[in-house]
Protein backbone atom coordinates (compact mmCIF):
# COMPACT_ATOMS: atom_id res chain seq x y z
CA UNK A 1 0.00 0.00 0.00
CA UNK A 2 2.98 2.58 0.77
CA UNK A 3 4.42 1.59 -3.05
CA UNK A 4 0.60 2.96 -4.44
CA UNK A 5 0.38 5.94 -2.12
CA UNK A 6 3.69 7.22 -3.19
CA UNK A 7 3.37 6.82 -7.18
CA UNK A 8 1.13 9.02 -9.46
CA UNK A 9 -2.30 8.76 -9.72
CA UNK A 10 -1.87 9.41 -13.78
CA UNK A 11 0.80 6.58 -13.13
CA UNK A 12 -1.64 4.46 -11.90
CA UNK A 13 -3.94 4.20 -14.88
CA UNK A 14 -0.94 2.70 -16.66
CA UNK A 15 -0.18 0.54 -14.17
CA UNK A 16 -3.32 -0.84 -14.23
CA UNK A 17 -4.02 -1.20 -18.12
CA UNK A 18 0.05 -2.36 -18.15
CA UNK A 19 -1.09 -6.14 -17.77
CA UNK A 20 -3.40 -5.33 -20.96
CA UNK A 21 -0.65 -4.22 -23.39
CA UNK A 22 1.40 -6.72 -22.14
CA UNK A 23 -0.72 -9.11 -23.20
CA UNK A 24 -1.20 -7.28 -26.86
CA UNK A 25 2.21 -6.92 -26.91
CA UNK A 26 2.89 -10.71 -26.81
CA UNK A 27 0.16 -12.22 -28.69
CA UNK A 28 0.10 -10.05 -31.57
CA UNK A 29 3.10 -10.53 -33.96
CA UNK A 30 2.25 -7.32 -35.73
CA UNK A 31 3.10 -5.33 -32.21
CA UNK A 32 5.73 -7.50 -31.25
CA UNK A 33 7.43 -6.47 -34.73
CA UNK A 34 6.59 -2.82 -34.35
CA UNK A 35 7.95 -2.95 -30.64
CA UNK A 36 11.39 -4.15 -32.14
CA UNK A 37 11.32 -1.76 -35.30
CA UNK A 38 10.75 1.39 -33.05
CA UNK A 39 12.69 -0.15 -30.09
CA UNK A 40 15.94 -0.34 -32.40
CA UNK A 41 16.25 -4.18 -31.62
CA UNK A 42 18.94 -5.91 -34.00
CA UNK A 43 19.74 -9.20 -34.81
CA UNK A 44 21.60 -10.74 -32.13
CA UNK A 45 21.62 -7.90 -29.40
CA UNK A 46 20.76 -9.99 -26.69
CA UNK A 47 24.57 -10.37 -25.51
CA UNK A 48 25.39 -7.32 -25.48
CA UNK A 49 22.95 -6.44 -22.79
CA UNK A 50 25.02 -7.80 -19.71
CA UNK A 51 28.22 -5.78 -21.12
CA UNK A 52 25.98 -2.88 -21.41
CA UNK A 53 24.73 -3.11 -17.94
CA UNK A 54 28.64 -4.13 -16.54
CA UNK A 55 30.06 -0.74 -18.13
CA UNK A 56 27.09 0.98 -16.86
CA UNK A 57 26.73 -0.33 -13.05
CA UNK A 58 30.63 0.10 -12.90
CA UNK A 59 31.08 3.67 -13.13
CA UNK A 60 27.63 4.32 -11.27
CA UNK A 61 28.86 2.59 -8.30
CA UNK A 62 32.37 3.95 -8.47
CA UNK A 63 30.85 7.17 -8.06
CA UNK A 64 28.45 6.59 -5.34
CA UNK A 65 31.59 5.32 -3.52
CA UNK A 66 33.30 7.79 -3.85
CA UNK A 67 30.54 10.24 -2.61
CA UNK A 68 28.38 8.56 -0.53
CA UNK A 69 28.45 10.48 2.64
CA UNK A 70 29.82 8.25 5.81
CA UNK A 71 28.07 9.91 8.56
CA UNK A 72 26.06 7.54 10.16
CA UNK A 73 25.60 3.73 10.60
CA UNK A 74 23.63 3.04 7.60
CA UNK A 75 25.99 5.69 5.21
CA UNK A 76 28.78 3.74 6.00
CA UNK A 77 26.92 0.66 4.65
CA UNK A 78 25.41 1.84 1.65
CA UNK A 79 29.35 3.11 0.61
CA UNK A 80 30.31 -0.03 1.77
CA UNK A 81 28.30 -1.90 -0.70
CA UNK A 82 28.63 0.88 -3.39
CA UNK A 83 32.57 -0.44 -3.34
CA UNK A 84 31.73 -3.99 -3.30
CA UNK A 85 29.70 -3.70 -6.09
CA UNK A 86 32.50 -1.63 -8.07
CA UNK A 87 35.07 -3.61 -7.23
CA UNK A 88 33.30 -6.89 -8.82
CA UNK A 89 32.34 -5.02 -11.34
CA UNK A 90 36.00 -4.26 -11.97
CA UNK A 91 37.03 -7.76 -11.81
CA UNK A 92 34.34 -8.77 -14.50
CA UNK A 93 35.54 -6.20 -16.41
CA UNK A 94 39.47 -7.53 -16.33
CA UNK A 95 39.19 -11.12 -16.12
CA UNK A 96 36.24 -12.13 -18.52
CA UNK A 97 34.87 -11.13 -21.63
CA UNK A 98 31.12 -10.23 -21.23
CA UNK A 99 31.85 -6.46 -22.22
CA UNK A 100 33.36 -7.53 -25.45
CA UNK A 101 30.37 -7.99 -27.61
CA UNK A 102 28.98 -4.52 -26.42
CA UNK A 103 32.51 -2.70 -27.25
CA UNK A 104 32.85 -4.70 -30.36
CA UNK A 105 29.35 -3.33 -31.53
CA UNK A 106 29.91 0.02 -29.89
CA UNK A 107 33.32 0.53 -32.41
CA UNK A 108 31.97 -0.87 -35.45
CA UNK A 109 28.51 1.37 -35.28
CA UNK A 110 31.06 4.55 -34.07
CA UNK A 111 33.42 4.16 -37.66
CA UNK A 112 32.54 5.09 -40.76
CA UNK A 113 31.15 1.91 -42.34
CA UNK A 114 32.68 3.04 -46.33
CA UNK A 115 35.85 4.08 -45.32
CA UNK A 116 37.05 2.52 -42.48
CA UNK A 117 39.00 -0.63 -42.77
CA UNK A 118 37.77 -2.11 -39.27
CA UNK A 119 34.21 -2.98 -40.27
CA UNK A 120 32.84 -5.85 -42.55
CA UNK A 121 31.64 -4.56 -45.63
CA UNK A 122 28.18 -5.13 -46.32
CA UNK A 123 27.02 -6.82 -43.09
CA UNK A 124 24.78 -5.50 -40.85
CA UNK A 125 24.04 -5.39 -38.28
CA UNK A 126 27.51 -3.85 -38.47
CA UNK A 127 30.54 -6.50 -37.33
CA UNK A 128 34.58 -6.16 -36.51
CA UNK A 129 36.44 -7.79 -38.91
CA UNK A 130 38.83 -10.49 -37.20
CA UNK A 131 41.79 -8.17 -36.62
CA UNK A 132 39.79 -5.16 -35.68
CA UNK A 133 38.22 -7.22 -33.16
CA UNK A 134 41.84 -8.82 -31.72
CA UNK A 135 42.96 -5.11 -31.73
CA UNK A 136 40.24 -4.44 -29.53
CA UNK A 137 40.11 -7.50 -27.28
CA UNK A 138 44.17 -5.82 -26.59
CA UNK A 139 43.51 -2.16 -26.43
CA UNK A 140 40.38 -3.76 -23.31
CA UNK A 141 43.04 -5.21 -21.26
CA UNK A 142 45.18 -2.08 -20.82
CA UNK A 143 41.83 0.38 -20.77
CA UNK A 144 40.37 -1.61 -18.39
CA UNK A 145 43.33 -2.35 -16.44
CA UNK A 146 44.36 1.44 -16.01
CA UNK A 147 40.43 2.40 -15.26
CA UNK A 148 40.49 -0.29 -12.11
CA UNK A 149 43.77 1.53 -11.23
CA UNK A 150 43.12 4.75 -11.46
CA UNK A 151 38.99 4.20 -9.96
CA UNK A 152 40.77 1.79 -6.68
CA UNK A 153 43.69 4.43 -5.93
CA UNK A 154 41.00 7.09 -5.43
CA UNK A 155 38.64 5.42 -3.71
CA UNK A 156 42.17 4.74 -1.30
CA UNK A 157 42.82 8.56 -1.76
CA UNK A 158 38.90 9.22 -0.33
CA UNK A 159 39.60 7.10 2.46
CA UNK A 160 42.97 8.73 3.04
CA UNK A 161 41.01 12.23 2.74
CA UNK A 162 38.74 11.44 5.05
CA UNK A 163 41.74 10.82 8.08
CA UNK A 164 43.85 13.33 6.99
CA UNK A 165 41.52 15.61 5.96
CA UNK A 166 43.99 17.38 3.46
CA UNK A 167 42.51 19.42 0.51
CA UNK A 168 45.05 18.42 -1.76
CA UNK A 169 44.92 14.41 -1.34
CA UNK A 170 40.56 14.88 -1.80
CA UNK A 171 41.28 16.87 -5.18
CA UNK A 172 43.67 13.67 -6.36
CA UNK A 173 41.06 11.42 -5.44
CA UNK A 174 38.61 12.93 -7.24
CA UNK A 175 40.84 13.42 -10.42
CA UNK A 176 41.49 9.59 -9.92
CA UNK A 177 38.27 8.29 -8.67
CA UNK A 178 36.09 10.43 -10.13
CA UNK A 179 37.27 11.34 -13.80
CA UNK A 180 37.80 8.03 -14.96
CA UNK A 181 34.22 6.58 -14.05
CA UNK A 182 32.43 9.92 -15.09
CA UNK A 183 33.71 9.71 -18.48
CA UNK A 184 33.15 6.04 -19.24
CA UNK A 185 29.71 6.39 -17.71
CA UNK A 186 29.13 9.74 -19.65
CA UNK A 187 30.28 7.80 -23.11
CA UNK A 188 28.25 4.79 -22.34
CA UNK A 189 25.10 6.72 -21.86
CA UNK A 190 25.49 9.65 -24.33
CA UNK A 191 27.74 8.24 -27.05
CA UNK A 192 28.29 4.66 -27.69
CA UNK A 193 26.19 2.53 -29.74
CA UNK A 194 23.08 0.62 -27.92
CA UNK A 195 22.79 -2.14 -30.72
CA UNK A 196 19.52 -3.55 -28.47
CA UNK A 197 17.41 -0.33 -28.32
CA UNK A 198 18.97 2.05 -30.57
CA UNK A 199 15.51 4.12 -31.65
CA UNK A 200 14.61 4.81 -27.78
CA UNK A 201 18.32 5.68 -26.73
CA UNK A 202 18.16 8.41 -29.45
CA UNK A 203 15.61 9.82 -28.23
CA UNK A 204 16.28 9.77 -25.04
CA UNK A 205 19.70 11.09 -25.35
CA UNK A 206 18.76 13.53 -27.97
CA UNK A 207 15.92 14.78 -25.02
CA UNK A 208 18.92 14.93 -22.25
CA UNK A 209 21.46 16.66 -24.30
CA UNK A 210 18.80 19.48 -25.78
CA UNK A 211 17.53 19.85 -22.35
CA UNK A 212 20.95 20.47 -20.77
CA UNK A 213 22.47 22.69 -23.74
CA UNK A 214 19.07 24.32 -23.82
CA UNK A 215 19.34 25.28 -19.62
CA UNK A 216 22.80 26.66 -20.20
CA UNK A 217 21.93 28.37 -22.72
CA UNK A 218 18.84 29.89 -21.18
CA UNK A 219 21.10 30.90 -18.19
CA UNK A 220 23.68 32.95 -20.47
CA UNK A 221 20.73 34.65 -21.76
CA UNK A 222 19.22 35.50 -18.12
CA UNK A 223 23.10 36.65 -17.06
CA UNK A 224 23.02 38.79 -19.86
CA UNK A 225 19.60 40.42 -19.27
CA UNK A 226 21.07 40.98 -15.38
CA UNK A 227 23.49 43.25 -16.58
CA UNK A 228 24.16 46.85 -16.20
CA UNK A 229 25.44 49.41 -18.19
CA UNK A 230 28.15 51.91 -17.91
CA UNK A 231 29.49 54.77 -20.28
CA UNK A 232 32.37 52.36 -20.93
CA UNK A 233 30.01 49.82 -21.94
CA UNK A 234 28.37 52.11 -24.67
CA UNK A 235 31.51 53.35 -26.24
CA UNK A 236 33.00 50.23 -26.32
CA UNK A 237 29.83 48.67 -28.32
CA UNK A 238 30.16 51.66 -30.18
CA UNK A 239 33.50 51.14 -31.16
CA UNK A 240 33.12 47.53 -31.77
CA UNK A 241 30.38 48.14 -34.32
CA UNK A 242 32.06 51.02 -36.42
CA UNK A 243 35.16 48.25 -36.46
CA UNK A 244 32.76 45.61 -37.81
CA UNK A 245 31.52 48.30 -40.45
CA UNK A 246 35.07 49.10 -41.29
CA UNK A 247 35.89 45.69 -42.10
CA UNK A 248 32.49 45.01 -43.98
CA UNK A 249 33.17 47.96 -46.13
CA UNK A 250 37.23 46.20 -46.64
CA UNK A 251 36.14 43.20 -47.78
CA UNK A 252 33.19 44.52 -50.13
CA UNK A 253 35.44 47.36 -51.84
CA UNK A 254 38.05 44.26 -53.14
CA UNK A 255 38.89 44.56 -56.82
CA UNK A 256 36.18 42.49 -58.38
CA UNK A 257 37.16 39.53 -60.66
CA UNK A 258 36.22 40.00 -64.14
CA UNK A 259 34.51 37.39 -66.05
CA UNK A 260 33.38 36.63 -69.67
CA UNK A 261 30.49 34.43 -70.86
CA UNK A 262 32.13 32.98 -74.18
CA UNK A 263 30.68 30.81 -76.65
CA UNK A 264 27.72 29.83 -78.00
CA UNK A 265 23.97 28.86 -76.12
CA UNK A 266 24.03 25.66 -78.49
CA UNK A 267 24.17 23.44 -75.13
CA UNK A 268 25.27 23.85 -71.85
CA UNK A 269 27.00 26.23 -70.23
CA UNK A 270 30.40 25.24 -68.48
CA UNK A 271 30.96 26.71 -64.94
CA UNK A 272 34.28 26.13 -63.26
CA UNK A 273 34.91 26.05 -59.71
CA UNK A 274 35.01 28.77 -57.17
CA UNK A 275 32.85 31.07 -59.55
CA UNK A 276 31.07 33.13 -57.78
CA UNK A 277 27.23 32.41 -57.06
CA UNK A 278 25.18 35.25 -58.57
CA UNK A 279 26.94 34.90 -61.82
CA UNK A 280 25.96 31.34 -62.19
CA UNK A 281 22.46 32.11 -61.16
CA UNK A 282 22.54 35.36 -63.85
CA UNK A 283 24.22 32.89 -66.21
CA UNK A 284 21.30 30.12 -65.23
CA UNK A 285 18.22 31.79 -65.01
CA UNK A 286 18.85 34.67 -68.10
CA UNK A 287 19.49 37.73 -65.92
CA UNK A 288 22.13 39.51 -68.35
CA UNK A 289 21.40 41.14 -71.24
CA UNK A 290 20.88 39.78 -74.45
CA UNK A 291 19.99 36.43 -72.75
CA UNK A 292 17.46 33.78 -73.93
CA UNK A 293 14.25 33.29 -72.11
CA UNK A 294 14.11 30.22 -70.40
CA UNK A 295 16.61 28.23 -67.94
CA UNK A 296 19.78 27.31 -69.23
CA UNK A 297 21.59 23.66 -68.58
CA UNK A 298 24.98 24.48 -66.47
CA UNK A 299 27.52 21.85 -66.07
CA UNK A 300 30.74 22.50 -62.98
CA UNK A 301 33.87 22.09 -63.68
CA UNK A 302 37.11 21.81 -61.73
CA UNK A 303 39.66 24.04 -64.05
CA UNK A 304 38.82 26.44 -66.66
CA UNK A 305 41.23 23.79 -68.84
CA UNK A 306 38.60 20.95 -68.71
CA UNK A 307 35.92 23.52 -69.36
CA UNK A 308 37.58 24.50 -72.54
CA UNK A 309 38.48 21.33 -73.40
CA UNK A 310 34.98 19.74 -73.10
CA UNK A 311 33.91 22.72 -75.61
CA UNK A 312 36.38 21.87 -78.45
CA UNK A 313 35.27 17.76 -77.81
CA UNK A 314 31.88 18.94 -78.05
CA UNK A 315 30.71 17.10 -74.75
CA UNK A 316 27.18 18.55 -74.34
CA UNK A 317 28.58 22.34 -73.58
CA UNK A 318 28.83 25.22 -76.01
CA UNK A 319 29.99 28.15 -73.97
CA UNK A 320 32.02 28.64 -70.22
CA UNK A 321 31.79 31.19 -67.82
CA UNK A 322 35.59 31.72 -66.61
CA UNK A 323 37.54 34.89 -65.72
CA UNK A 324 38.60 37.32 -68.72
CA UNK A 325 41.82 36.10 -68.81
CA UNK A 326 41.62 32.69 -69.08
CA UNK A 327 39.16 33.22 -72.18
CA UNK A 328 40.23 31.46 -75.52
CA UNK A 329 41.07 33.74 -78.64
CA UNK A 330 38.33 33.86 -81.27
CA UNK A 331 35.35 32.56 -79.17
CA UNK A 332 32.33 34.93 -79.18
CA UNK A 333 31.91 36.88 -75.95
CA UNK A 334 28.05 36.68 -75.16
CA UNK A 335 28.38 38.79 -71.58
CA UNK A 336 31.24 41.14 -69.84
CA UNK A 337 31.00 41.68 -66.21
CA UNK A 338 32.46 41.60 -62.94
CA UNK A 339 32.16 39.95 -59.39
CA UNK A 340 33.85 39.67 -55.95
CA UNK A 341 34.87 36.39 -55.10
CA UNK A 342 32.34 34.46 -52.82
CA UNK A 343 34.17 34.48 -49.65
CA UNK A 344 34.89 38.60 -49.67
CA UNK A 345 30.93 38.98 -50.43
CA UNK A 346 30.10 36.66 -47.76
CA UNK A 347 32.51 37.87 -45.18
CA UNK A 348 31.54 41.63 -46.32
CA UNK A 349 27.76 40.93 -45.89
CA UNK A 350 28.33 39.13 -42.51
CA UNK A 351 30.17 41.93 -40.88
CA UNK A 352 27.78 44.44 -42.31
CA UNK A 353 25.02 42.90 -40.33
CA UNK A 354 26.98 42.45 -37.29
CA UNK A 355 27.96 46.06 -37.57
CA UNK A 356 23.89 47.17 -37.86
CA UNK A 357 22.61 44.74 -34.79
CA UNK A 358 25.69 45.78 -32.60
CA UNK A 359 24.81 49.19 -33.46
CA UNK A 360 20.73 49.32 -33.50
CA UNK A 361 21.79 47.33 -29.69
CA UNK A 362 23.67 50.30 -28.77
CA UNK A 363 21.75 52.95 -29.75
CA UNK A 364 18.91 51.01 -28.00
CA UNK A 365 20.83 50.68 -25.09
CA UNK A 366 22.02 54.40 -24.99
CA UNK A 367 18.18 55.60 -25.43
CA UNK A 368 16.40 53.61 -22.77
CA UNK A 369 20.03 53.26 -20.60
CA UNK A 370 20.28 49.16 -20.48
CA UNK A 371 23.32 47.45 -21.06
CA UNK A 372 23.27 46.41 -25.14
CA UNK A 373 24.28 42.50 -24.40
CA UNK A 374 20.74 43.03 -22.23
CA UNK A 375 18.89 44.30 -25.04
CA UNK A 376 20.13 41.75 -27.49
CA UNK A 377 19.63 38.65 -25.00
CA UNK A 378 15.45 39.90 -25.03
CA UNK A 379 15.39 40.49 -28.89
CA UNK A 380 17.12 36.80 -29.40
CA UNK A 381 14.42 35.06 -26.24
CA UNK A 382 11.83 37.62 -27.89
CA UNK A 383 12.60 36.36 -31.58
CA UNK A 384 12.68 32.47 -30.89
CA UNK A 385 9.86 32.15 -29.02
CA UNK A 386 8.15 34.01 -32.14
CA UNK A 387 9.33 31.24 -34.68
CA UNK A 388 7.65 27.81 -34.82
CA UNK A 389 10.05 24.53 -33.48
CA UNK A 390 10.40 22.52 -36.63
CA UNK A 391 11.06 26.17 -38.78
CA UNK A 392 13.94 26.30 -36.24
CA UNK A 393 14.76 22.01 -36.49
CA UNK A 394 15.10 22.64 -40.33
CA UNK A 395 16.92 25.77 -40.69
CA UNK A 396 19.30 25.05 -38.25
CA UNK A 397 19.64 21.44 -39.75
CA UNK A 398 19.94 22.47 -43.38
CA UNK A 399 20.27 25.91 -45.00
CA UNK A 400 22.61 27.15 -41.25
CA UNK A 401 24.52 23.88 -40.96
CA UNK A 402 25.19 23.56 -45.22
CA UNK A 403 26.45 27.42 -44.74
CA UNK A 404 28.61 26.55 -41.69
CA UNK A 405 30.17 23.56 -43.54
CA UNK A 406 30.86 26.00 -47.16
CA UNK A 407 32.51 28.62 -44.90
CA UNK A 408 34.64 26.19 -43.50
CA UNK A 409 35.21 24.25 -46.81
CA UNK A 410 34.18 20.97 -45.03
CA UNK A 411 35.97 21.04 -42.29
CA UNK A 412 33.04 21.65 -39.91
CA UNK A 413 30.52 19.04 -40.75
CA UNK A 414 28.15 18.37 -37.92
CA UNK A 415 26.24 14.92 -37.99
CA UNK A 416 22.24 15.06 -38.53
CA UNK A 417 22.19 14.32 -34.50
CA UNK A 418 24.29 17.26 -33.36
CA UNK A 419 22.04 19.51 -35.52
CA UNK A 420 18.96 18.08 -34.15
CA UNK A 421 20.12 18.56 -30.29
CA UNK A 422 21.18 22.14 -31.19
CA UNK A 423 18.24 22.99 -33.18
CA UNK A 424 16.13 22.21 -29.89
CA UNK A 425 18.07 23.56 -27.43
CA UNK A 426 18.14 26.66 -29.30
CA UNK A 427 14.34 26.95 -29.62
CA UNK A 428 13.80 25.94 -26.28
CA UNK A 429 16.65 28.51 -24.10
CA UNK A 430 14.07 31.07 -25.01
CA UNK A 431 11.35 29.50 -22.56
CA UNK A 432 14.20 28.45 -20.11
CA UNK A 433 14.88 31.78 -20.20
CA UNK A 434 12.25 33.13 -19.26
CA UNK A 435 11.14 30.45 -16.11
CA UNK A 436 14.70 31.05 -14.81
CA UNK A 437 13.79 35.15 -14.91
CA UNK A 438 10.49 34.52 -12.87
CA UNK A 439 12.45 32.03 -10.47
CA UNK A 440 15.21 34.86 -9.77
CA UNK A 441 12.36 38.16 -9.71
CA UNK A 442 10.67 35.69 -7.48
CA UNK A 443 13.03 35.96 -4.72
CA UNK A 444 12.51 38.71 -2.24
CA UNK A 445 15.01 41.59 -3.09
CA UNK A 446 15.62 42.11 0.92
CA UNK A 447 17.65 38.93 0.56
CA UNK A 448 19.90 40.99 -1.85
CA UNK A 449 19.88 43.83 0.27
CA UNK A 450 20.79 41.62 3.10
CA UNK A 451 23.82 39.97 1.19
CA UNK A 452 24.81 42.77 0.24
CA UNK A 453 25.03 44.42 3.91
CA UNK A 454 27.27 41.20 4.78
CA UNK A 455 29.66 42.12 2.54
CA UNK A 456 28.67 39.25 -0.55
CA UNK A 457 29.39 40.19 -4.26
CA UNK A 458 27.00 39.86 -7.15
CA UNK A 459 28.37 36.30 -7.93
CA UNK A 460 28.55 35.25 -4.12
CA UNK A 461 24.84 36.43 -3.95
CA UNK A 462 23.91 34.69 -6.60
CA UNK A 463 25.45 31.15 -5.94
CA UNK A 464 24.55 31.63 -2.32
CA UNK A 465 21.46 33.55 -1.30
CA UNK A 466 19.02 33.95 -5.52
CA UNK A 467 19.83 30.59 -7.39
CA UNK A 468 19.04 27.86 -4.90
CA UNK A 469 15.85 29.58 -3.93
CA UNK A 470 14.91 30.21 -7.46
CA UNK A 471 15.58 26.75 -8.05
CA UNK A 472 12.92 25.30 -6.15
CA UNK A 473 10.18 27.80 -7.51
CA UNK A 474 11.16 26.96 -10.63
CA UNK A 475 11.16 22.70 -10.65
CA UNK A 476 7.86 22.34 -11.65
CA UNK A 477 7.89 24.41 -14.98
CA UNK A 478 10.96 22.85 -15.67
CA UNK A 479 9.87 19.72 -15.46
CA UNK A 480 7.36 20.58 -18.01
CA UNK A 481 9.98 21.42 -20.46
CA UNK A 482 11.40 18.31 -20.06
CA UNK A 483 8.46 16.64 -20.75
CA UNK A 484 8.03 19.02 -23.56
CA UNK A 485 10.89 18.52 -25.36
CA UNK A 486 10.97 14.81 -24.61
CA UNK A 487 7.77 14.72 -26.54
CA UNK A 488 9.72 17.20 -29.42
CA UNK A 489 12.66 14.65 -30.26
CA UNK A 490 10.08 13.50 -32.81
CA UNK A 491 10.59 16.48 -35.10
CA UNK A 492 13.95 15.92 -35.31
CA UNK A 493 12.67 12.85 -37.89
CA UNK A 494 12.36 15.10 -40.26
CA UNK A 495 16.73 15.20 -40.55
CA UNK A 496 16.42 11.53 -40.93
CA UNK A 497 17.38 10.91 -37.24
CA UNK A 498 16.48 7.41 -36.34
CA UNK A 499 14.50 8.22 -33.36
CA UNK A 500 11.35 6.13 -32.07
CA UNK A 501 9.51 8.50 -35.06
CA UNK A 502 11.44 8.09 -37.69
CA UNK A 503 11.65 4.44 -37.30
CA UNK A 504 7.70 4.30 -36.99
CA UNK A 505 7.86 5.53 -39.94
CA UNK A 506 10.43 3.27 -41.73
CA UNK A 507 8.12 0.23 -40.13
CA UNK A 508 5.16 1.24 -41.34
CA UNK A 509 5.71 2.08 -45.22
CA UNK A 510 7.16 -1.13 -45.14
CA UNK A 511 4.77 -3.45 -43.15
CA UNK A 512 1.65 -1.08 -44.45
CA UNK A 513 -0.06 -1.71 -41.12
CA UNK A 514 -2.36 0.43 -40.30
CA UNK A 515 -2.38 0.45 -36.31
CA UNK A 516 0.61 -1.21 -34.81
CA UNK A 517 3.26 1.29 -35.23
CA UNK A 518 1.70 4.30 -34.14
CA UNK A 519 0.56 2.75 -31.23
CA UNK A 520 3.24 1.64 -30.19
CA UNK A 521 5.21 5.14 -30.73
CA UNK A 522 2.43 6.66 -28.59
CA UNK A 523 2.97 3.81 -25.78
CA UNK A 524 6.74 4.42 -25.68
CA UNK A 525 6.03 8.42 -25.82
CA UNK A 526 3.82 7.43 -23.06
CA UNK A 527 5.94 5.58 -20.55
CA UNK A 528 9.09 8.12 -21.51
CA UNK A 529 6.81 11.13 -20.34
CA UNK A 530 5.46 9.58 -17.03
CA UNK A 531 9.11 8.60 -16.69
CA UNK A 532 9.93 11.61 -16.63
CA UNK A 533 6.88 13.02 -14.96
CA UNK A 534 7.57 10.46 -11.62
CA UNK A 535 11.31 11.72 -11.78
CA UNK A 536 10.15 15.42 -12.18
CA UNK A 537 7.54 14.46 -8.86
CA UNK A 538 10.17 12.96 -6.95
CA UNK A 539 12.59 16.04 -7.56
CA UNK A 540 9.60 18.51 -5.88
CA UNK A 541 8.89 15.72 -2.97
CA UNK A 542 13.04 16.28 -2.21
CA UNK A 543 12.96 19.69 -2.10
CA UNK A 544 9.63 20.21 -0.67
CA UNK A 545 7.48 22.05 -3.38
CA UNK A 546 4.22 23.19 -2.02
CA UNK A 547 1.43 22.78 -4.70
CA UNK A 548 -1.06 25.35 -4.98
Amino acid sequence: MSFLTSVRPSNLIILTATPFIIYLFATSPAYLRSLRALAGVENGSGVMVPGYLLLLVAPAAGLLAYFLPRGGARSRLWAVLATAVHVVCLALLLFTTIAQPYTASALANGVDAFSSGMVVPGVNPRQLTPEADLWLRSMERWLFAGYAAFSLLGLALRRLAERSASSVVSRLGVLFGCVPSGIVLVLVLFFAHVAFAAGVATTIRAAISAYVLAAILGLIWVGLLQLRPSRRTIALSAACAAALGLASAWSLLQTPIPYVLAGTLDAKVGIIRDTPSSLIGAVRFGQYPGAPEGEAGVRTFLTAEDAIKAVNEKQGVSAVLLPAGLSPAGWSQLWQTSALDDRSRSTGITFAVLAILLGILTFGGTLHWRHPLAIGAEFIIDTIRGIPMLVIVLYVGLPLAGALKDATSGAVDPPNMLRGIVAMAIAYSAYLAEIFRAGINAVPVGQIEAAKSVGLNRWQTARLIVLPQAFRIIIPPLGNELIAILKDTSLLSILSIRDITQRMREFQSASFLPFAPYNSAAIFYIFLTLAAASLVNTVERKYNVKHR
